[in-house]
């Protein structure tokens, strides 16, 4: 028996539906390569299947932190009616979903992050990590259950160059994701990698026509993902949305150069931030079970990638975040064997969001639970 992911055929039946009808259709995705990534190949199934997207929008993550935020359905509200599809974020979104409901939304969640206390009264769900999904691999990154979901929509009408098209995609989301390269996720890389050198997408032929074609395989990989996952969200606009879908080269080029300038700033300043960690970390008790820092002028768009290597560095759970001046906003990573998602469940009367996966996660809190949450924190892991 063939198993898949739950409501997945009814999600590809509703979207089909509403190109039919000619609907309003929005894509509202996560801000790194994987919810990037979704975004683009299900626009183009939907472009490829007669219909049109009426906005792709994308957090700001330093404003507004992660998922569906007010200032996002503020700004889309005029647009009601419509058919609302989140990609790589949503299922910890419970209240923002009332609010979409009620502003006139129909809301499609498609996700693969962990679910919290209750699901989201949306539309349907597709999340494998659902309790309610027998669907057996659990890992997959969001834009391999995209790209399940974008071959429901198309079925036969996918073309060999399509489909190609959506696996260096999927591939390059998956990567960057850091989800496990086993099962499905290992099929996807592999055959997205494949077909990569050969791509006609103009924005990834911009890397190679400044990295060299031949380097693929050679460390450029890791480049070309550490420039793409660069990109900022402002306004809910997207550069490496714009490099993905862009057609003309020469313009290709010049988005591609300017993300790989700005990855090698990004690099620079994480690095600053990693020593400044550890100097901290030098002066403090050493019997604490996790590290756990802030700091006004840490970016949060850098806090993922800081607590990556604190954790590795120190092998224990990082909870690095931005302090605001009444919230704090963080990501969190964490060693193998460890769930910070349940972590933070048991700790959530301090928060005012969190979610994600159980090695990296992300939390919003007000700055008065601080202490509290910290203490909550190193009690669990102790």
């Amino acid at each position: 028996m063939i198993h898949k992911i739950k409501n997945i055929e009814k999600a590809a039946e509703r979207i089909k539906k509403a190109v039919q009808n000619k609907e309003r259709i929005i894509l509202y995705g996560d801000s790194d390569l994987d919810g990037i990534s979704s975004v683009v190949i299900l626009e183009e199934a939907i472009k490829s299947s007669g219909g049109h997207i009426d906005s792709a929008f994308f957090p700001d993550r330093e404003k507004d932190g992660y998922g569906i935020n007010l200032n996002g359905l503020n700004m889309l509200k005029d647009k009601a009616p419509a058919l609302f599809i989140t990609l790589d974020l949503g299922i910890g979104n419970i209240e923002e979903v009332k609010l979409a409901n009620k502003m006139g939304f129909e809301v499609i969640i498609v996700d693969h992050h962990e679910t919290l206390d209750g699901a989201p009264e949306a539309s349907i769900i597709v999340d494998p990590k659902q309790k309610i999904d027998d669907f057996p691999f659990k890992g997959m990154a969001n834009v391999g259950i995209t790209f399940k979901l974008c071959k429901e929509i198309l079925g036969n009408n996918m073309s060999k160059k399509l489909e190609d098209s959506f696996l260096e995609l999927a591939a390059l989301g998956t990567i960057a994701d850091m989800v496990p390269q086993i099962d499905e996720n290992q099929k996807i890389i592999e055959q997205g990698l494949r077909s990569l050198k050969d791509t006609f997408r103009p924005g990834l032929r911009a890397f190679f026509g400044i990295i060299g074609q031949g380097a693929i395989f050679e460390g450029a990989l890791g480049k070309i993902i550490s420039a793409l996952n660069a990109a900022e969200s402002i306004n809910f606009e997207n550069e490496s949305y714009f490099l993905l879908t862009c057609p003309d080269a020469k313009e290709c080029m010049r988005i591609a150069q300017k993300l790989i300038d700005k990855n090698l700033h990004k690099q620079q300043t994480i690095k600053s931030i990693v020593e400044e960690i550890k100097r901290r970390v030098s002066k403090k008790d050493e019997g604490e079970s996790i590290i756990f820092e802030g700091d006004p002028s840490w970016r949060l768009v850098l806090a993922g990638s800081v607590a990556s290597i604190i954790s590795q560095e120190y092998s224990k759970p990082a909870f690095i975040y931005r302090k605001m001046d009444k919230e704090s906003c963080g990501s969190v990573r964490s060693p193998k064997g460890t769930n910070t998602v349940d972590a933070m469940k048991i700790c959530s009367d301090f928060l005012l969001t969190y979610g994600g996966h159980a090695q990296a996660s992300g939390f919003r809190i007000k700055n008065e639970n601080l202490e509290e949450f910290k203490k909550c924190l190193n009690d669990y892991f102790n």
